[in-house]
This record gives structure tokens, sequence and C-alpha cells, in this order.
């Protein structure tokens, strides 16, 4: 079923035009991921700019009973991006900013659309890096990696996104901020956090994460 008017109309009221994709030849650039032999053209493609606008996105969708697809950077290649028809795609690719690093503590704070090589740019000044390293790290973003818990050559020796990201916070369809994991490298009770990362975005949308820098060797 096609998007109505109403909930076209919302979302460019919590999100502004600039933020909302509708024309068909704009939303083709949304149809896959990096596994293109598998498209679906979305109805709608939302770019948040912050985490306030994912969570009322969420509500919004919630109530509407709209399908919600999050993407990243879209060089996956397991069709995760892939849209729904009768849904949206909830791109994070507008919030790309580094919110703190922390040389002391080995620690970066970032928003999803981050880019993966980007944080190890930044930390490199302080003598670290952050280890996992996909092949599309050049452009991938650190949001879609936690979904997939990506890996890389550097994995080996280092593990996967799940070993090095020490928190998340996840908008849930319910329009709610759920934050997993802490600043220490572990927490008493079930490891939420590790259920979440890899979860290709079921549980929830990544509106931030901190993740363990290492030093460089």
């Amino acid at each position: 079923m096609p998007l109505s008017a109403t909930f076209t109309r919302l979302c460019l009221d919590l999100l502004g035009a600039a933020n909302v994709v509708t024309e068909p030849e704009r939303l083709r650039v949304y149809e896959c991921d990096g596994l293109a032999a598998y498209r679906t053209p979305p109805d709608l493609v939302a770019l948040p700019e912050t985490a306030e606008q994912v969570l009322g996105l969420m509500r919004l969708c919630r109530e509407h009973r709209v399908p919600v697809v999050p993407r990243g950077a879209g060089t996956g290649l397991a069709a995760g991006a892939m849209p729904v028809t009768g849904g949206i795609v909830v791109g994070l690719s507008k919030m790309s900013r580094i919110l703190a690093l922390d040389p002391l503590n080995r620690t970066a704070t970032v928003q999803p659309g981050v880019r993966n090589l980007a944080i190890s740019e930044a930390a490199k000044a302080h003598g670290l890096f952050y280890a996992p390293d996909p092949s599309s790290q050049i452009a991938c973003s650190i949001g879609g990696n936690i979904a997939e818990n990506a890996g890389g050559v550097h994995c080996l020796k280092y593990g996967l996104t799940v070993h090095n990201v020490l928190q998340v916070k996840l908008a849930t369809i319910d329009g709610e901020l759920l934050t997993l994991g802490g600043p220490g490298l572990d927490a008493p009770g079930y490891d939420l956090l590790a259920l979440a990362i890899g979860s290709e975005g079921l549980l929830g949308i990544v509106v931030e994460a901190t993740v363990r820098l290492l030093p460089l060797p």
C-alpha cells in the first residue's frame, strides 16, 4: 500500500523539505545497496540530521504502521538496506559528526553517518586508530558497520566491530532512546550490546556510538 499524503506531509513538517526525498528519479539512488542484483524503489527517503528527528520519525512510523529500513552509506553486499514496498528508508548520512575524541581513555563518540576511516584519520594525531577496517572503509559508515558487525583484515588481530564498540544509543520503533553498554570494557547483566551489533537494524536505529581506539602499531 502506498504511503498516504498525510504521512508524507507529517514527514515534511518534521524534517523539512530538504531532508525528504519523494521524486522518482532521486528515489532510484536508494533502491539497493552494494548488492545491485536486487532492487526495490522506496516510497520515501527520510534524511534526519539529529537523534531527536530520528526518534520523532520512529514515533510517526509506528503510529501510521509504516515499515522502516535504516541505511548507512549503502556499501553493504547483503541487501541489508533494500527498501520494503510501502515503507520508508531512513538514511543516516547527514548525521556525520565526530562528537568527542578522548585520547586519554582511547575512545571516540560519533554519529552513525561518520565514515569508518574518518575515525582513524581524526585519532591519528594522538597515535591512535579504529581497528575494524572493512574493504569499503573509505566510504562505509560506523552505523552500518554496527548493523552488520563489520570486520576487515585487522579483525584477525583486533576482532570485529562487536569487540571494538563500548556503547550504542538506539532509536527504537516506539521512538524511545535506548542506551546499551557503557564507558567500561564490560558491564553487569546480559550483554545486550552484543545482541544489537549485527542485528541489521532490526532492534533499533543507531543514533550514536562510542568506539574503542587502539595505539597505532
